[in-house]
């Protein structure tokens, strides 16, 4: 059971093979025995789970149910769920009990799904490496010594070591796709907007979107496919129609032109990541693929771009947290002043507090135009180079992360080093471009990503050549656990 994919569970929930019930209470009993050794969870909620298992099999018994109805998942904890703890990995948030629930959590409620817990993360999704969690390390399942990724390693880690099917994550600067990566799962970053912010505890309004953690190209296409659409609550939701993200999974590769920016193949990268991406690639041709060299000049400067910008939108989205409404307050304050300044310090962890001073500091007078405005400019540059890129090619393809998973308290200590981990991802959130991981090789036992840019909207494509080469390799089948 624990070794079925999403798509095979709802077979198998369809022939009548399990209920909704017995699935769920195996899939909690598996976590209560196991997450000791992954931290992949912050909060379980079986009393739920099994109320709304019984419910989907009410409704299947009734002729009622849909594709999925039934179906267990685990939640990243930065999405509000009413009447659980939504703690967004934070000291600040361990006591904040959501009184309404995020528009993704509503339609996976809608679609009859069946909500396990609440997975562990970088605090306010802050982090390459899962470390910076309030509630611990969440560690790989691949080798427990190393990191799963971030911000989104709980979600990665529960998929990996089989204790969920699937899981919601969110990316603004890689933070689906790493994880994924050191995880050796399948990641889908939706387009900006496809997917509704509501109701998702917000770092960087302008990067954050919410999609996929699974372990095939099809599950993704059956968790997108309740997912995505127009949401009047989130203003940044675009209103572009969902297509059926299943129905273009088996179409033939035969022509698909793939691009290989020169700048992800660079010293920087990995020479034996390099490797099993070259034979990745091969794969692809053997699919009827062609590839051509393309350059995105203005990948080396994402980095810096990024770490102005996001930080200084966290600055802003995380200033509501003062002590006085909600979250975390330090005990008896002297003052106001006292208030605000104590419980912050006394609730936020150190990369938060790096994040909101880098912001601060690049939104003050005197500097906006140094740091900010030239930050904005340089995006636009970014998103400049994929538009003419996409004009040449139809996907773009390379690596996700330039090394495999380190080990947990390496890069700790350097945050220029952590930050260059993300490299290869944080270009796709400053243009708002749909990005995909997915297993491709293993170095030294390590799972390696394979990353899989489209155009705007384009996730039917992602998809359908992700399924396709999944069809003719084995490496999303590999699993970290005995079973």
């Amino acid at each position: 059971m624990f070794d079925l994919t999403l798509t095979q569970l709802a077979d198998g929930l369809e022939r009548g093979d399990f209920s909704s019930q017995e699935l769920t209470q195996a899939w909690l009993e598996r976590i209560q025995r196991e997450d000791a050794q992954y931290n992949a969870y912050i909060t379980l909620t079986p009393e739920l789970a099994l109320q709304q298992a019984a419910q989907a099999d009410a409704q299947r018994a009734a002729g009622q149910a849909g594709r999925f109805t039934g179906l267990p998942i685990a939640h990243k904890d930065i999405f509000c769920t009413i009447g659980v703890k939504t703690s967004c990995g934070s000291k600040m948030l361990d006591n904040f009990i959501a009184p309404y629930n995020a528009t993704l959590v509503e339609r996976f409620n809608t679609a009859g799904a069946v909500m396990l817990g609440k997975t562990n993360m970088d605090e306010f999704a802050m982090g390459s490496s899962n470390e910076n969690s309030y509630y611990g390390p969440v560690r790989n399942p691949w080798d427990t010594t190393r990191v799963p990724g971030g911000s989104s390693g709980g979600s990665a880690a529960a998929v990996a070591a089989r204790l969920a099917p699937a899981a919601t994550g969110t990316d603004t600067g890689g933070s689906i796709r790493q994880p994924a990566a050191l995880c050796g799962i399948t990641g889908l970053k939706p387009t900006y907007g496809r997917v509704s912010r509501y109701g998702m505890i917000a770092y960087a309004s302008s990067l954050d979107q919410a999609g996929p953690m699974t372990r095939t190209a099809a599950d993704a296409a059956l968790m997108l496919q309740v997912m995505a659409g127009h949401d009047p609550r989130d203003s940044t939701s675009a209103e572009v129609a969902v297509p059926d993200y299943t129905a273009q999974l088996d179409l033939p590769l035969k022509g698909l032109r793939i691009g290989l920016p020169d700048e992800y193949f660079s010293s920087s990268l990995d020479s034996q990541i390099a490797a099993q991406i070259q034979q990745a690639l091969r794969q692809f041709e053997a699919l009827g693929a062609t590839c051509k060299p393309i350059r995105l000049a203005n990948t080396a400067r994402c980095i810096p771009a990024y770490y102005i910008i996001a930080p200084a939108e966290a600055s802003s989205n995380l200033s509501r947290f003062d002590g006085v409404r909600y979250g975390y307050r330090c005990e008896e304050p002297k003052d106001l002043m006292d208030l605000y300044t104590r419980s912050r310090g006394e609730g936020f962890g150190r990369e938060v507090k790096r994040r909101i001073m880098i912001g601060t500091y690049a939104l003050s007078a005197g500097y906006y135009d140094a740091y900010y405005r030239k930050a904005q400019q340089i995006r636009r540059l970014i998103q400049q180079d994929f538009v003419e890129a996409l004009k040449e090619v139809d996907v773009i393809m390379g690596p996700v992360t330039p090394h495999t998973a380190f080990a947990i308290g390496e890069k700790n200590n350097d945050p220029v080093a952590m930050y260059m981990e993300d490299i290869f991802t944080l270009s796709l959130n400053l243009a708002g471009l749909p990005g995909m991981s997915i297993p491709c090789g293993q170095v030294a036992g390590l799972p390696v990503g394979l990353q899989i840019i489209g155009n705007y909207f384009a996730e039917d494509k992602l998809l359908n050549i992700a399924h396709q080469f999944q069809q003719a390799t084995d490496w999303h089948t590999q699993s970290p656990v005995k079973l």
